[in-house]
């Protein structure tokens, strides 16, 4: 009998420590782009910005200052990103859709 509540202890267990929901969260918010320009124009800046971080000679640059490159680099795509939007798909959610499909049909 003993043995039988240590197993079901053991089995909650691990389902509640497997199983926790856990939520993104954007600690930095969101600055919307400004009304007079257009996402178009926007993500063609960022493009040019791209390309003149990328012509820059890296050699002659300290260290700090290219940690502030990298950094701004990251932001530029992750901005570009929210700009361009898209939709993603997990791969578990594929494969109920796919699962979907080959049943119902």
């Amino acid at each position: 009998m003993k043995t039988h509540n240590i197993v079901k202890f053991m089995i909650v267990a691990i389902l509640l420590t497997t199983f926790n929901p856990s939520f993104a969260v954007d600690t930095k918010p969101v600055v919307p782009a400004t009304p007079t320009e257009t996402p178009a124009e926007q993500v063609a800046r960022l493009e040019h910005r791209l390309e003149e971080i990328k012509s820059m000679d890296h050699k002659s640059l300290s260290a700090a200052e290219k940690r502030a490159l990298r950094k701004e680099v990251r932001a530029i795509k992750k901005e570009m990103a929210q700009i361009s939007g898209g939709v993603y798909i997990s791969v578990g959610a594929l494969l109920l859709i796919i699962l979907l499909i080959l049943l119902l049909a």
